[in-house]
Parts: C-alpha cells; structure tokens; sequence
C-alpha cells in the first residue's frame, strides 16, 4: 500500500512543525540555518518515497519538492529508519555506514542534521 497516512515517519514530522512553532525550535533554525530535504520510502530507498523540506532558515516542515532552489542536504531513508534516527534510537553515522540513510548535497550540512534537531518524543 502506498498510502500516505501509512508511514511512521508523518507523525515524527507533524511533531518537528509543532516543535519549530516553539522557542527552542526558533533557537535551532538561529543555530543551523539550512534547508534538509528528506526522502522517505515505506519499503525501499528509492520506491514510493514521500519528500519532506525541513527548513531550518525558515524554521517549517512542508510536503513536497523543496521550491527554493536546492537543499544544502538531502537524505533518503525507509520509513522505520527515519523514525530510529529522528527518536535517537539510531546514530546518524551508523545509519549513514549501514546503507540504511543516504545523503546528497553538502556534507558539512549533513553533519549538523542530528537527532538533536527533533523534538523529544512524547506520546509515540
């Protein structure tokens, strides 16, 4: 099924908007300034992916192609490896290593996109 609502990964994202409405949020789109896109597939990197704009200039997360040019990174995962990586359940490097996150654009960007960046999971 290549149902939208059916990826884990749209809760963890509906939570970064709420947590970039916050102060701490508006302290990390300060601190990191970059626009990450994220590409997440429900099986396969690669096959059926859902792309998300994290734009830290701007301090918002959209659906879609990013619009402003291209990302400083953009990483694709499967669905349950973003959730590990966005909950701290898996290092970012460690992903990276195991082919279970792939990266584009700049390096030093990605480097800054840590589990730090989200929102501690409350109620997932």
């Amino acid at each position: 099924m290549a149902n939208s609502t059916s990826l884990k990964s749209d809760a963890v994202l509906e939570q970064m908007k709420l947590h970039l409405a916050t102060d701490a949020g508006k302290q990390l789109t300060k601190k990191i300034g970059l626009v990450y896109q994220i590409n997440i597939a429900p099986k396969k990197i690669g096959f059926n992916e859902e792309i998300y704009i994290v734009d830290l200039k701007k301090g918002e997360v959209t659906k879609g192609p990013y619009e402003g040019g291209k990302p400083d990174a953009t990483f694709s995962f499967k669905d349950e490896d973003f959730v590990k990586v966005a909950t701290g359940k898996m290092n970012p490097q460690i992903a990276f290593l195991r082919g279970a996150m792939k990266i584009k654009g700049s390096l030093s960007a990605a480097q800054k996109f840590t589990p730090d960046i989200f929102p501690k999971p409350s109620k997932m």
